[in-house]
């Protein structure tokens, strides 16, 4: 579809040159006005027509020139991979960091452990009963 027909079957003038807001503006009024199913079963067949010819004027519109493939032309995307890569600490060093970190854990409830057993003798001597509630 050519511009000057996107343009008309917006709404726009023909040498138009609409904002991006605007252009989705009428778009948004036209398939409201046009949706099929706001009309009858019988009117259904050509309101899917216009509707489908709105779309296509829409996806023009937005494209624009410049950003349009012709005909025989190929649009290559590019995949990006997220994480962290292998050589950096990938999915094959996962029993190498697992182990550090188990120590850390290991090490802190161990010297914890220790500290609180010395806190609750201290206590103990000093305060001869057994209940913690009594001075």
């Amino acid at each position: 579809m050519k511009g000057d027909e996107a343009r008309k079957l917006l709404g726009f003038p023909p040498n138009c040159r609409p904002s991006a807001s605007q252009v989705r503006a009428a778009y948004k009024r036209k398939v409201w006005e046009s949706h099929p199913d706001r009309f009858p079963v019988h009117e259904k067949s050509c309101a899917e027509s216009k509707f489908k010819l709105i779309s296509e004027a829409y996806r023009c519109l937005q494209s624009g020139p410049s950003r349009d493939p012709g005909p025989g032309s190929v649009v290559y995307s590019h995949v990006v991979r997220s994480g962290v890569p292998r050589a950096y600490g990938g999915s094959k060093n996962q029993v190498s960091i697992k182990v550090p970190f188990l120590f850390i854990i290991l090490g802190t409830v161990a010297l914890g452990g220790l500290s609180a057993a010395r806190a609750y003798k201290k206590q103990r001597e000093a305060y001869p009963s057994h209940n913690p509630f009594l001075p």
